[in-house]
């Protein structure tokens, strides 16, 4: 009877039949739209000149918000490491999880270093009569450091856990990169291609963790305070009302009768790309892994 229990509980571990598939879609789906922010706002005049402009209308709003978040930015990477390695550490020696948490780790340091290297092999921006700094800012080491450390906490929870991991932490990188840009670090841009760079990194890694099935069961949405239906809600919401600022503070600058000139349009959209990527990648993150958990299985008697 031992057996059989043991037994159920494993197979009932495994991921969701069609899982996989819908893990190498979202890797490369990540690689793909790092490739196409890469080339629509470095390589194209339209991309570039939205790009700079969020990037020099950030002065307006410098001021007290700019002395907030260049402490947070300064403590940063701090918060990040020391946020990273206490949740996996303690799951680690708690649940004895050591490959799991080698993976996690090492997909979070992967994904740091390829951000660096990008930053050097990527061609500097050409000139497209845009008056930018040609020297390549893409992708944004800071926003990597915090979302690549968010989502080694996330691969890290229990399913019942993800989803309220997932929406906290992704507020953090968000956070970490509209203070990149309210600093005049890194353009809009940037941060939307730390974050896809960190999925092309943590997605794999997190397959391969649920493959073990150490803990990838669960008793689904709105079993758990951690996993309630309003960590996923609260982003899509978040996410639209984004997009309508976006959409507004285009429009009032768009040809037209009613045509404004900017002073802080396109860095109120610039703001909002940043926010919409990053709760984007949040939902869709998490639904991902919570298809993939199986639901949990009674035991047999």
């Amino acid at each position: 009877m031992t057996f059989q229990r043991q037994a159920t509980s494993r197979t009932a571990a495994r991921p969701a039949t069609g899982s996989g598939f819908l893990f190498v879609l979202a890797t490369l789906a990540c690689v793909a739209g790092l490739v196409a922010t890469y080339y629509y706002f470095v390589q194209t005049t339209t991309g570039q000149f939205i790009d700079e402009s969020a990037l020099v209308e950030a002065v307006e709003l410098h001021g007290p918000a700019g002395k907030a978040t260049t402490k947070f930015l300064d403590l940063l990477p701090t918060v990040s490491l020391v946020m990273a390695a206490v949740v996996v550490l303690f799951v680690t020696v708690i649940r004895k999880h050591w490959a799991e948490a080698g993976i996690a780790v090492a997909a979070c340091v992967g994904a740091n270093i390829a951000t660096q290297v990008l930053k050097d092999l990527l061609p500097a921006r050409p000139d497209k009569g845009v008056i930018t700094l040609e020297l390549n800012s893409l992708p944004s080491g800071h926003t990597t450091l915090a979302a690549s450390a968010a989502a080694a906490v996330f691969l890290m929870a229990s399913p019942r856990w993800r989803p309220m991991a997932g929406f906290v932490g992704g507020t953090f990188a968000i956070a970490s990169g509209v203070s990149t840009l309210i600093n005049q670090w890194h353009r809009p841009a940037d941060v939307v291609a730390a974050f896809l760079l960190v999925g092309a990194f943590m997605i794999p890694a997190g397959w391969l963790i649920i493959r073990r099935g150490s803990w990838n069961a669960w008793d689904g949405f709105g079993g758990h305070i951690g996993s309630a239906r309003i960590w996923l809600t609260l982003p899509v919401f978040i996410g639209l009302a984004s997009a309508a600022v976006a959409l507004y503070s285009l429009a009032r600058i768009a040809p037209s009768p009613w045509q404004e000139t900017s002073t802080t349009h396109y860095f109120w959209a610039g703001i909002s790309l940043i926010v919409i990527a990053g709760y984007l990648a949040t939902v869709a993150t998490t639904s991902l892994f919570a298809y993939a958990a199986r639901r949990r299985v009674p035991a047999r008697r």
